[in-house]
């Protein structure tokens, strides 16, 4: 009897590995998983490789204490870089993630002709949201849109109702990416939904009120930022734990400001408290602290131990003057036919 989860991971794998990643016949697809994996995702997107015609190897892994460069010390390192710097596809479907390692970090540099993606510990459910059932060329259009207002701007100022009230400055010397869904080509690839922008170094001031915040007993807390490093968290017990959390990686760049992610994926409207699926909630944003990768941030990147996120729903979004979102709708005039289209799809 075909069950609803079945048929989630059968649509989910067949539209990743036909539609998005576009696999050509004798292309090895790489499958990175540890115990905290689903294995039954992973079996599909195994047996869709295979429907497509590629090479699918599954690389079962130790699941590490500590996500990125902090995990290294539970990992044959060796065996698994050598592995990735040979194959087409990698998609990083462990639950503890070699993201921003050492073993990421060469495999990206190394293999030129490398299609990355990380799904992480997803649940099919969100996976099934975030993955399907949008058009891939109109979000394509919106993402690139919004991307070049982004970096036609000075700065970009973020509030929301919650007490968030930030902005930092434009640096085009640094990574704007977007993910619309499209990994047919070389690239490092997140979930689809998204324009990312690495912020001057030095420059984020202001506060941060969480909605969902990784690794917090408590979503709700605020970062207080001054010149790109949080120097506060507020919100009781719950914040005095978050705090002995970034302290025991004894790293001052886990302080400090990554990225920011303005979401845009159609599916995504509320909460699931999935990671992945919340950092690109339409109309939110998400920042990311710690680690940032020389691709992002050139030529040295921002070395840590590891890296968080946090979201923020429902924002109001400015480059420069220019009001571009008003309570996580899309208000600018340019923008909001786009928006139409894709929520209509």
């Amino acid at each position: 009897m075909t069950t609803d989860k079945q048929l989630l991971r059968t649509r989910f794998s067949k539209t990743l590995m036909e539609d998005m990643f576009q696999i050509k016949k004798g292309e090895t697809v790489a499958i990175t998983a540890d115990f905290g994996s689903d294995t039954a995702i992973i079996d599909a997107l195994f047996v869709a490789t295979k429907n497509a015609g590629g090479l699918p190897l599954i690389i079962q892994i130790p699941k590490a204490e500590n996500d990125s460069q902090a995990g290294m010390k539970d990992w044959p390192s060796k065996a698994i870089t050598a592995a990735l710097c040979n194959v087409d596809v990698w998609i990083e479907a462990n639950s503890v993630v070699l993201l921003y390692s050492d073993i990421w970090e060469t495999a990206m540099k190394e293999n030129k002709q490398l299609r990355y993606l990380i799904i992480a510990d997803s649940t099919i459910q969100s996976l099934d949201r975030v993955f399907t059932g949008f058009d891939i060329q109109r979000l394509k259009v919106l993402l690139n849109e919004v991307r070049t207002m982004a970096m036609a701007s000075k700065s970009v100022r973020i509030t929301s109702n919650n007490g968030t009230d930030v902005s930092y400055e434009i640096d085009l010397n640094y990574a704007f990416d977007v993910d619309d869904g499209d990994y047919s080509q070389p690239k490092f690839g997140t979930a689809p939904g998204f324009v990312n922008i690495v912020p001057k170094l030095g420059s984020m001031n202001g506060s941060i009120v969480f909605d969902h915040l990784q690794f917090a007993e408590d979503d709700t807390l605020e970062f207080i930022l001054k010149n790109g490093k949080v120097i506060d968290v507020k919100g009781g017990k719950s914040a005095e734990e978050f705090k002995t959390y970034l302290a025991t990686f004894n790293d001052e760049n886990m302080y400090k400001i990554s990225h920011n992610m303005i979401g845009l994926n159609p599916k995504v409207t509320e909460l699931s408290y999935e990671l992945v699926e919340d950092e690109r909630i339409w109309g939110g944003v998400d920042f990311g602290f710690g680690h940032t990768s020389a691709m992002d941030m050139p030529p040295f990147g921002q070395e840590a131990a590891s890296h968080f996120d946090g979201v923020v729903t429902k924002v109001n979004l400015y480059f420069d003057a220019i009001q571009i979102f008003e309570n996580g709708q899309i208000c600018h005039p340019k923008l909001r036919p786009l928006a139409q289209k894709l929520l209509t799809n």
